[in-house]
């Protein structure tokens, strides 16, 4: 079993669309594959909390103001970083997060026009300072998003009943994010499912030895 010491942090990032969840699917293969201690999380949602709290905010069967949905992810971050990644890392594991803090400045600061320094300091408090180690940006155009979307023929969160316009501000938001981070690796989203596994594995192998 390969385990990595104090752990390491790795978020999976994109616009809704990306496929996000085929990756990290296909790349938990790869973990299992190369015998990586591993756990598969995400936000909202990787809590108990983070359960209920991602039924409100992706069903909004009540209206949520801008301001009300950013808190309820920074809650959930919050109770995801006590709850499931500390013990992770401590325990020495790989741990994968479908979304983390950064989506969050894209969505409700890029996107809803939060303020996003404001954003950045309460996600800071919400997760004591815990950033991921690596972050996969999944790089897809809009177009090629909403069309792989609306094929999977499930019911639409929140998030993907918006109007392309948001999308665009999204898609914007990731790239100036992203454009100088040094724990970003940029995936381009078009090639084959398993192509994008492999090649992240090899980044997280290759971390793992250091």
């Amino acid at each position: 079993m390969i385990t990595v010491k104090n752990g390491l942090l790795i978020s999976v990032e994109g616009i809704d669309g990306c496929g996000k969840s085929t990756f990290i699917k296909n790349l938990q293969r790869k973990l299992q594959e190369h015998n990586v201690d591993h756990i598969i999380t995400k936000e909202p949602g990787g809590s108990p909390l983070g359960k209920l709290l991602r039924q409100i905010i992706l069903t909004k069967e009540v209206p949520l103001c801008s301001k009300s949905e950013y808190l309820l992810f920074a809650a959930d971050r919050a109770q995801h970083i006590e709850q499931i990644i500390k013990p992770a890392l401590i325990d020495n594991k790989v741990i994968v997060s479908d979304r983390m803090g950064d989506s969050s400045i894209v969505y409700q600061g890029y996107a809803r026009g939060l303020d996003i320094d404001m954003i950045k300091t309460i996600n800071a408090w919400a997760t004591n300072g815990t950033v991921p180690d690596i972050i996969f940006y999944l790089n897809i155009d809009v177009p090629t998003a909403f069309k792989r979307i609306y094929e999977r023929k499930e019911e639409l969160t929140s998030f993907e009943r918006e109007h392309e316009d948001f999308m665009y501000k999204v898609k914007k938001g990731f790239d100036e994010l992203f454009n100088n981070k040094d724990n970003v690796v940029k995936l381009d989203a078009h090639q084959t499912p398993d192509t994008l596994a492999q090649q992240a594995i090899e980044v997280i192998l290759q971390k793992a030895k250091k």
